[in-house]
């Protein structure tokens, strides 16, 4: 059978993709690398299992997004503000505010850092960059935003080339993938929740709806739209892949234990090569200064979205004071933080990631309780199989969570 080139078809799938690759590829952030870092040397290959259940459960919440942000034409937290409490909402924001706070001061700990790693002061570094992700923000539209964003998607082939470069056992590596290994030690569970929490972050689900509601992407759409959602998926859990790949291959084999992803770019260097260590630490720069403008903006769309004020990378700073206000705070707050000295960067980029694998349930659970209402999403509810996993997941992570957070106050 003769297959056919068309040409419209293919138009509307490039005019669609953007959203969801981005949600997913800006999830592999300076928090991420560095739990991703820390994962590989004091672990081995040993979560490398965790990615198939990941990229699962990944691509099923970030549909529902997109089906729920196209059939509905708001946000998640338009939808979450209509459908629960306004006590809920506002704590659930402040949560989340509080929460990605510590993700910005994260992402400029990874912009420091590696800064570091090539010679550049901080002092020096961070406020550049500070200035570009404003300036690229506030004078951007979402367009111009979007394609400067899938750009910088390309240089996470650093870490593919990188641990590539580091000689895996590739026996092993397949081994890890279909035997779990399973362990109730505090260490061994904060890992896991961490690795969950980075990978499928809270504000991804905020940020994709707004996104795709922002770009005007119609019913029509959809289906284009799950495809830009299973290529962003995969991307993570292949960087993620990778990184463990390289860290664990080339320190964890030597009893070489690194607590951040500047360590484990400098850690590299003998065991890989110094080539290793520039494209990890290139990789670490350009995840950062992306996430960097994400966060922010993410965060600003949930909280405005929240409390009805306008927002959107397309209106005016005088048509969306709150919004752009918002971003302008954080933007600040998380650069002026980093050039403080005596900083604990790993604690904070660590520990931001655990709080978003606390938070991921309950967010998952609104968004199932949002897409099953037929008043809502009419048609485009979940199937039996789509609630099946998406409940399974919520009550697994939820008790993995609760699970963590009585070993942390002594009660297990």
């Amino acid at each position: 059978m003769e297959l056919k080139f068309d040409k419209k078809i293919f138009l509307l799938f490039l005019m669609t993709i953007g959203p969801g690759l981005i949600t997913s590829a800006v999830d592999n952030d300076a928090g991420g690398i560095a739990t991703y870092s820390i994962a590989g040397s004091h672990f081995g290959y040993a979560f490398l299992w965790v990615m198939i259940p990941i990229a699962i459960v990944l691509i099923i919440i970030q549909e529902m997004g997109v089906r729920m942000a196209i059939a509905t034409g708001k946000g998640l937290s338009d939808l979450i503000r209509e459908n629960f409490r306004v006590k809920i909402t506002f704590a659930l924001m402040v949560g989340l505010l509080i929460t990605n706070l510590g993700n910005v001061i994260a992402e400029f700990a990874g912009i420091a850092a590696s800064g570091e790693l090539f010679g550049i002061s901080k002092l020096l570094l961070v406020p550049a960059c500070a200035i570009f992700v404003w300036v690229l923000i506030v004078k951007s539209n979402y367009k111009s935003m979007e394609k400067a964003f899938l750009i910088a998607c390309l240089f996470y082939i650093s870490y593919v080339i990188a641990g590539l470069m580091s000689n895996p056992d590739w026996g092993t590596i397949g081994t890890s993938l279909v035997n779990p290994v399973i362990s109730f030690e505090a260490g061994y569970l904060m890992m896991l929740v961490a690795l969950v929490g980075t990978t499928i972050a809270p504000w991804m689900q905020f940020y994709l709806q707004s996104a795709v509601v922002e770009k005007g992407l119609q019913k029509e759409s959809l289906k284009y739209s799950r495809i830009d959602v299973i290529l962003g998926s995969i991307v993570t859990v292949v960087i993620m892949f990778f990184i463990i790949v390289a860290t664990a291959a080339t320190l964890f084999s030597r009893g070489i234990a690194v607590d951040s992803a500047k360590d484990a770019a400098m850690a590299l260097g003998p065991f890989a090569g110094a080539y290793a260590t520039v494209l990890f630490g290139i990789g670490l720069f350009i995840a950062s200064l992306f996430a960097a403008a994400i966060l922010p903006l993410a965060t600003a769309y949930f909280v405005c979205e929240a409390f009805g004020w306008n927002s959107g990378v397309n209106k005016k700073f005088k048509e969306a004071p709150q919004f752009y206000g918002l971003i302008t705070i954080l933007i600040a707050v998380g650069a002026l933080i980093i050039m403080l000295p005596n900083i604990p960067l790993i604690p904070i980029m660590y520990i931001s990631q655990v709080i978003n694998g606390i938070m991921l349930p309950i967010i998952l659970i609104m968004m199932l309780l949002i897409i099953n209402d037929k008043k809502i999403m009419g048609e485009y509810t979940n199937g039996k199989w789509f609630n099946i996993i998406a409940w399974v997941s919520a009550i697994a992570l939820s008790a993995l969570s609760i699970t963590l957070v009585l070993q942390q106050v002594g009660i297990l």
